[in-house]
Parts: structure tokens; sequence; C-alpha cells
């Protein structure tokens, strides 16, 4: 305090400054300055904690957050009186700063609604104006995501974080893909001959399916999450289990495979029941249209 005042009066001296408010002005940097190097030093702590990654994303955030609301209440208690003066001057200003920061309130605003509604989460896959990707980052004025590429279809990550505005929820349309569920329906097309014996086709395909260890859990557990979500959504499904449609396509039949699978293991799925279906094209069990898979 003893430099403070002696940093203050210095200042008054020179510059014509009022010393009260220098002094508080100080003092709030010196608050400020002390819990950064707090967060900084937590940081630090936690990157050698031995625990998962995952865990120590959402403590580091946590402890953030409630050493930010600490250093926020020590610096309104230092003002203390003199934030009279600053409604006073809010008062004549603020229709101006309205204009001026507006898309500042907003953010910062709809960011509460996120948060509050809890329209998209930590993790959460989503998609808003035409670009999708994973939620890595809430923040109070935006979000982050890292992107996954524009038409693509296996759901690869590009290695590009994109950050988004918070006010874009209230202004686009955003599809999430965990929101009530952790799991979507995917599809793939696999194309055989007309001649083929397409019952058998299809068993083996159910075989392929109902085999493959990522997808053979899901059933059970999305019926779980359907119970659990009924009072709060309007969702309802009569058949969990993976189908297989069948149509007539030009000169082949197309085996449309339909079944339920996490968004982030799409690609993966997809790479098995191919490679299994090849299998089965080699050992002479399935015809393929012109060794046409799509």
């Amino acid at each position: 305090m003893k430099y403070i005042d002696q940093a203050s009066q210095f200042i008054q001296d020179n510059l014509g400054f009022k010393k009260d408010y220098i002094e508080l002005i100080m003092l709030t940097i010196l608050v400020l300055i002390v819990f950064w190097v707090l967060k900084w030093v937590l940081k630090i702590i936690l990157s050698h904690l031995p625990t998962s990654d995952k865990n120590k994303f959402f403590l580091n955030r946590k402890m953030k957050l409630a050493l930010t609301i600490i250093s926020w209440v020590i610096v309104v208690l230092i003002w203390g009186h003199e934030f009279q003066d600053f409604i006073t001057l809010i008062s004549f200003v603020s229709a101006g700063a309205t204009i001026a920061l507006k898309e500042i309130i907003l953010n910062f605003f709809a960011g509460i609604y996120i948060k509050a509604k809890r329209i998209i989460e930590i993790e959460d896959r989503i998609e808003i104006q035409n670009k999708k990707g994973d939620v890595i980052a809430l923040h109070a004025l935006g979000f982050e995501m890292l992107e996954i590429a524009d038409g693509n279809e296996h759901q690869q990550s590009t290695g590009k974080i994109i950050h988004v505005p918070n006010s874009f929820i209230f202004t686009e349309t955003t599809k999430n893909f965990n929101k009530a569920f952790k799991y979507i329906w995917d599809e793939i097309q696999i194309n055989v001959d007309l001649n083929s014996d397409i019952e058998q086709t299809k068993e083996i395909l159910y075989d392929i399916l109902q085999k493959n260890e990522i997808l053979k859990e899901i059933p059970k557990k999305m019926e779980n999450e359907v119970d659990d979500v009924t009072i709060e959504y309007r969702i309802y499904y009569n058949y969990l289990e993976p189908i297989i449609y069948t149509r007539i396509e030009d000169s082949h039949v197309e085996l449309s495979l339909r079944y339920l699978v996490h968004p982030k293991k799409i690609r993966t799925v997809q790479d098995q029941i191919y490679l299994s279906v090849l299998d089965e094209y080699k050992n002479g069990n399935i015809q393929l249209y012109k060794g046409s898979i799509k």
C-alpha cells in the first residue's frame, strides 16, 4: 500500500489526476494481475495431475470461473461507494453505449441463455451456419468448435477451430447431434446383382451389423436414453435395431443398411462394415454389382 500511495501521489502531482481514483485503479489492476497469475499457476498444477485430460479440462474451467468471480467481487468491494458516481455516468451514456456495443451485449445474454438452457455443451457435435464441428470451448461472448470439413459425410475433423458468436444461436438454425441422444441414424448402400439371392444376402449383412462390436450394444443403450428424454421431448422410436431396406435401382438391387451409431464413430463403423462385406464377396457369399459399393 505504501508504494501505491507514493505512486498515486506522484501521478496526482505531475498529471493532475485525483489521487483517490488513481489508487483505486492501481489496486484493481493489482488484483487482476494477482488472479491472472493464480490462473496461470493453477493451469500448471492441473497439467501435472494424474488424471485424464477431460477431467483436467473441466476442473480448469471450474477453477478459472471461481477465481474470476472472486476477483470481480474484490474489485466491487474496492470501488465501494464510488459506484454511485459510475451509475450516474452510465445513465448519461447508456443509450449510446447500447447502440455501439449491441453485438457484445447480445452475445453476452445469448451466452447466458446457452448455459441456462444447455442449448450446446462441451463435446457436443453441432452444425450452425452450414458449419459442422465439435464444441471445444464456451465463452462469455462466443464458443469454439473443431471443424468437420464441408460435405464430409464421414465426419472427419479438419483440425481447424471455428469461433462462433453466441448470438448466432438466435439468428441461425442449430443442429445438435447429441442434445437428446448420444447416437444418430446412419445409412450405407450396398449394391448387388439382380440375380443375387437377396434374402440370403440380407441375412449375411444383418449378421455383419449384429456382430459389430461398436454397434451391438447401442440399441439397448438407446432404449434407455429414449426413456430418459420422453418427459421433456415428444420423441419415440418403434424400432431401434439395425434394419436393411431393399430397392431396385436401374439394373441392380440397392440394399440400404440403417443403424444407430455415435457421430464420432461413423467412419470407423463404415470401414468395418465395408471390410466385412468385401470378405464375404471374396468368399463368394455376396454378389456385388460390378464391384461397386457407395
